[in-house]
């Protein structure tokens, strides 16, 4: 059975592209193939692997598609059974990638972030529900109401499986990669809950980041996006105990970390680099990256991390990014710069009563010898936080002397 699970969700995105490409109604086809990957699910752990399974998974989603719509009229019946009779072709046509086309459908402009994410996990990733549902600590039913909205949604813009247009290809190649670094983010740092990390989240966006990456080998941004998944993932075995509280960066047993990844990572983003315009997602791969690369915390190459935050900041700024760049600051210029510079920050209505603000405050409030409003600040950290781990953490730091 374990090696059913990767199966079907290898499969998913072929499937449903062969019956939208066939059919077209991408509501009813994505029911279909998600009862069909039920279906399997449930009889080939008794019956065995098919020895086709994509073929067998596209004519069981297709008789179930005709199923869905036995309640229309006569003439939409008969136009049904007409497709019935020729089942949709396993493969795409030369030259057609529906992997790509179906993540950009799930990622259409339309839906917001969260949909995005749900329709994305379900129909791309194969991931059910349910599935979803556990990974983001939210109800089955919240999850299934927005891809429900999600998929009428796509419906109601009368979008079709076909590649966007060229005019938007770009505006929709970054919502997909958006949408994946968010799959990501959550699986790395859980924002709720008992568990640090959500293995099945961050190892579902760096398994969709490569398909991405495959089919745009030339892109620098996916290529960024994808070494900058590697080279912090490549860090999760040193960032808890066995207990399951974290560890910080400084405080890591580096031997622990994955050098496979930090080397496909770094070559990653190096390629990137210098054959592709600069992104936002390379700058962040070149920071974890001197991360890595540094044996120890003192040989952290901190001026070239600030100067690479501070490019960061000039074309794509945000509320994380000053946060992470106030504390590059206060290692190549000291902590009292770094405070004046967080103060400023903190008027950002992105960061009110951000957990992180207070975090980074007692931090550089350590650095600066003020250990008694470190402490507070640690303390108030703590009370904003919802995941278990980091709260544990920032209360251990605001305990101690």
């Amino acid at each position: 059975m374990t090696a059913i699970g990767p199966l079907l969700r290898e499969l998913t995105p072929r499937v449903l592209s062969a019956l939208l490409r066939h059919h077209g109604g991408f509501d009813t086809c994505e029911d279909a193939v998600q009862e069909a990957l039920l279906t399997a699910a449930t009889r080939w752990p008794v019956d065995g692997i098919p020895d086709n399974p994509a073929g067998w998974l596209i004519t069981v989603a297709s008789r179930r598609r005709i199923e869905l719509h036995r309640a229309d009229t006569a003439r939409r019946r008969r136009e049904e059974t007409v497709f019935a009779l020729t089942p949709p072709d396993t493969e795409p046509p030369p030259g057609v990638d529906d992997t790509l086309t179906l993540l950009t459908l799930c990622c259409h402009p339309a839906l917001t972030p969260p949909s995005q994410v749900a329709l994305t996990l379900r129909a791309v990733g194969g991931l059910t529900t349910a599935e979803i549902a556990r990974a983001f600590l939210v109800p089955e039913a919240t999850v299934a109401q927005r891809i429900s909205r999600a998929k009428h949604r796509v419906k109601a813009t009368g979008a079709r499986f076909h590649p966007p247009p060229d005019t938007e290809r770009d505006t929709r190649l970054d919502a997909v990669r958006h949408v994946l670094y968010l799959i990501f983010t959550e699986g790395h740092t859980a924002s709720s809950g008992t568990d640090l990390h959500r293995v099945d989240l961050s190892g579902e966006a760096v398994r969709l980041t490569r398909e991405l990456h495959t089919r745009l080998p030339h892109d620098g941004e996916s290529a960024g996006l994808l070494a900058l998944m590697l080279l912090t993932d490549a860090r999760r075995p040193a960032r808890t105990r066995t207990d399951g509280s974290l560890v910080p960066l400084t405080d890591q047993d580096r031997t622990r970390w994955d050098t496979a990844m930090i080397t496909e990572g770094t070559r990653l983003v190096h390629d990137a680099l210098t054959t592709t315009a600069i992104g936002p997602y390379q700058l962040q791969a070149a920071i974890a990256a001197l991360h890595a690369e540094a044996p120890t915390t003192a040989d952290t190459d901190w001026k070239q991390i600030l100067a690479l935050y501070d490019l960061l900041h000039a074309i794509a700024p945000g509320p994380m990014v000053a946060l992470n760049r106030i504390v590059a600051a206060a290692m190549v210029h000291g902590p009292t710069t770094a405070l004046a510079r967080l103060d400023d920050a903190a008027t950002d209505p992105a960061l009110a009563g951000h957990h992180r603000v207070d975090a980074v405050r007692a931090h550089l409030l350590d650095l600066a010898g003020d250990h008694d409003a470190a402490r507070a600040h640690y303390a108030r950290a703590a009370r904003a936080t919802l995941s278990l781990p980091e709260r544990r953490y920032l209360e251990h730091r605001a305990r101690q002397g």
